[in-house]
């Protein structure tokens, strides 16, 4: 990497000597890059090739909405203060935005030359509207004049000055219509396809095995002469086109507003947004092009060119058509022998610790334990936060349930859960209409710790029981993320999460822990503290290891760290799925750190923080990131891990994905994205399939020791 490119960011060491840092966006792309590459992975099942298309897109939105908004947002600082910045926005986005274009050329070349020809083969085959045949045009029309003609609103652009408001993330088609014999007559329209009423996809009439679909964009063209009509036109263009508008929040408004009123203004803001994105079919007149770029006051800095078709999100749910063979085989969730032999649940748990790894195990077990809260009556109460609720949550129904049975229920829901936050509103108002107590989050401070603290009573005295976890209490995400969780009635944990509560509850007051570490108080200090106590005693010459998972490394302070520690003779390990600033093998500097990244079927979401100790290893499960934003300005839990068979599962499972060699991308060059590959004498090892299987032993053998 060119010590000029500007991705590249210097800082004074602690000891006076400059270390590097990976831009945190540009490795976001990077990270985004290595979703491509399982769309273009001829090892992955097809549909599952489509579905990392529509990730890739989803995850590109998001980025423009926030990350590249933010970014533009410092463009508008002072000369002074820009000086002040680690690096020039504009490089940056400039950088952005070059990388983005190659990454959307490859997007369509997966798509258009690789995955169309191999969904033919298949027997499946994407259509557009100028390869109907007779028999499906008369399909075509009914369908349309029925199911998706009363849902358009076309507007006539060219016969007004007004700006037209395109909708964030909306799909509009930008139509030509002109006449063949006089090409100076001509009127321009949008068309916003309503893909919140309308299927994006439809099944032709069958033709023996041979499948063919036709995307909602093109019946929509098929039509374009019926819905124009009433003009004397007699050729139709239509383009697709795609505006990202800035989606960042902004609370700053009246102190005496309630969060919840601030929330929910934003949220109507929030499309309003000032674009950030303009993607567009490169096939589009430039006529048209240059008309849309005046009429909806973009700057070329926005503009994207792309392909026939955009929001690929939607094909998430492109139908297999019964084509189950073209997607990955079934991983059910294994059980948990100890704790299905126990009911109710808490005698279980009052027994032993017990972890739950989702989705190798079932969230069922934490439904389960909610739900048996719910109607036990020696349940007293229920405390829970939520972070992201799923749209149809057995979570929030089990509390509901609770209040019902009377039990007092309260339920901090964080309103400020990016792009969930409309879900979270409603959700918490629904249990303040059951009568639970409802926290709608602190000012200032995201929570996004995951805990959840059940009292009951047994022999007239109360007896707490704590869930935490590394994820969200969604049962929907849970079938995808991979997260870790822990069931226990241990008095030292339970007795700090019952008082975090309380703290919550009063509006972040402050306490002491011994055990949690929580933010954004006692966390930072506390790896810190861990870290320096590594470097202490590999410059003794004993022991010192680190290893670390986690979705993100970007906290200056803690990769400042982390070097100094490699330069100690710390060996260091990392586990790091999305964006990572540090840069690993560089000589003097980060020698001693190793860096990998894994993307396979499952999204990797699990914390996991690991300290040799001198052989006394600590570990820690967290809900955070090593991100400034995690450690500084939100509510997080850190918890650790005594039992000895729980960290021994734990290591385990750490273990396989250190030693992947299918699915793990070596991170030396950080930009490279280079896959590990199989060593001479290396069994092969694709950790999520091996951890599995890892479960899957475990629970015959916890089974066999039941029956015995």
């Amino acid at each position: 990497m060119s010590l000029k490119n500007p991705a590249i960011l210097y800082r004074k060491h602690i000891n006076g000597q400059k270390f590097q840092l990976l831009n945190r966006e540009i490795s976001w792309l990077a990270f985004n890059a290595r979703v491509l590459q399982e769309a273009e992975n001829t090892e992955v099942p097809l549909l599952e090739r489509i579905k990392f298309l529509a990730i890739f897109s989803s995850n590109l939105d998001e980025f423009f909405r926030v990350k590249v908004a933010n970014l533009r947002r410092l463009l508008t600082l002072r000369a002074s203060q820009l000086q002040k910045l680690p690096f020039h926005p504009e490089h940056v986005l400039n950088q952005i935005q070059q990388t983005v274009i190659r990454q959307q050329a490859r997007f369509e070349s997966i798509f258009h030359d690789e995955i169309m020809p191999e969904l033919e083969r298949e027997g499946i085959e994407i259509i557009n509207e100028r390869q109907a045949d007779p028999g499906e045009e008369e399909f075509l029309r009914s369908m349309f004049k029925t199911q998706i003609f009363p849902y358009l609103t076309p507007i006539m652009i060219s016969d007004t000055r007004r700006q037209p408001h395109v909708k964030d993330a909306y799909i509009y088609l930008a139509v030509k219509m002109f006449k063949s014999s006089d090409l100076s007559e001509f009127k321009y329209a949008l068309i916003e396809l309503p893909t919140k009423v309308c299927s994006r996809f439809y099944i032709l009439p069958q033709r023996g095995e041979h499948r063919r679909v036709m995307l909602l964009d093109d019946v929509v063209r098929f039509n374009l002469r019926g819905i124009f009509a009433m003009f004397d036109f007699n050729k139709f263009e239509a383009y697709t086109i795609k505006i990202t508008r800035d989606h960042e929040l902004d609370l700053e408004n009246e102190i005496s507003d309630t969060l919840l009123e601030k929330m929910k203004s934003s949220l109507r803001d929030r499309k309003k947004g000032d674009p950030v994105r303009f993607i567009y079919d490169t096939s589009m007149p430039l006529d048209l092009l240059q008309f849309l770029i005046r009429r909806l006051d973009l700057d070329k800095s926005n503009l994207i060119p792309g392909g026939r078709y955009h929001n690929f999100s939607d094909f998430m749910d492109f139908p297999d058509l019964g084509r189950v063979h073209l997607k990955y085989p079934a991983l059910p969730p294994q059980p948990v022998p100890y704790l299905d032999k126990h009911l109710p649940i808490f005698d279980a748990i009052r027994k032993k610790d017990v972890m739950v790894h989702h989705p190798y195990q079932s969230f069922d077990y934490v439904i389960r334990f909610l739900r048996e809260a719910a109607i036990d009556p020696e349940v007293q109460s229920i405390k829970i936060t939520l972070y992201r609720v799923a749209k149809i949550s057995s979570v929030v129904n089990s509390l509901i349930t609770a209040v019902m049975n009377g039990k007092q229920v309260t339920a901090l829901v964080e309103i400020q859960a990016r792009f969930d936050e409309e879900t979270n509103i409603y959700w918490a108002g629904k249990l303040e209409e059951a009568g639970a107590t409802v926290i709608y989050g602190l000012e200032g401070l995201k929570v996004h710790a995951k805990m959840c603290l059940v009292t009951r009573r047994e022999k007239n005295k109360l007896r707490d029981y704590v869930h935490l976890g590394t994820g969200n209490y969604n049962g929907f995400t849970a079938r995808i993320y991979c997260d870790d969780g822990l069931f226990t009635a241990d008095k030292r944990l339970t007795t700090e999460v019952s008082r975090l509560f309380k703290s919550l509850e009063k509006g972040n007051r402050q306490f002491a822990y011994r055990h949690l570490l929580v933010a954004p108080h006692y966390m930072r200090d506390r790896f810190l503290q861990y870290l320096d106590r590594e470097i202490v005693h590999a410059k003794q010459g004993q022991m010192a290891y680190i290893i670390l998972k986690m979705n993100s490394l970007v906290d200056l302070d803690m990769i400042q760290k982390l070097y100094e520690a490699s330069n100690a003779g710390v060996k260091v390990k990392l586990i790091i799925r999305g964006m990572c600033s540090l840069v690993p093998g560089i000589k003097g500097m980060s020698e001693n750190i190793e860096v990998i990244s894994i993307v396979d079927r499952f999204l990797e979401h699990s914390r996991v923080y690991v300290f040799a100790n001198k052989g006394n290893e600590k570990m820690y499960l967290s809900s955070a990131d090593w991100m400034t934003r995690n450690l500084s300005r939100r509510i997080e839990v850190a918890f650790p891990v005594w039992s000895a068979d729980l960290r021994r599962e734990i290591r385990d499972m750490i273990d396989l994905q250190l030693h992947d060699n299918q699915k793990a991308r070596n991170m030396t060059n950080p930009l490279a994205n280079e896959m590990k590959e199989v060593r001479a004498g290396e069994d092969v090892i694709r950790a999520q399939y091996a951890i599995h299987q890892y479960f899957e032993r475990l629970a015959e053998t916890e089974a066999q020791k039941i029956l015995n």
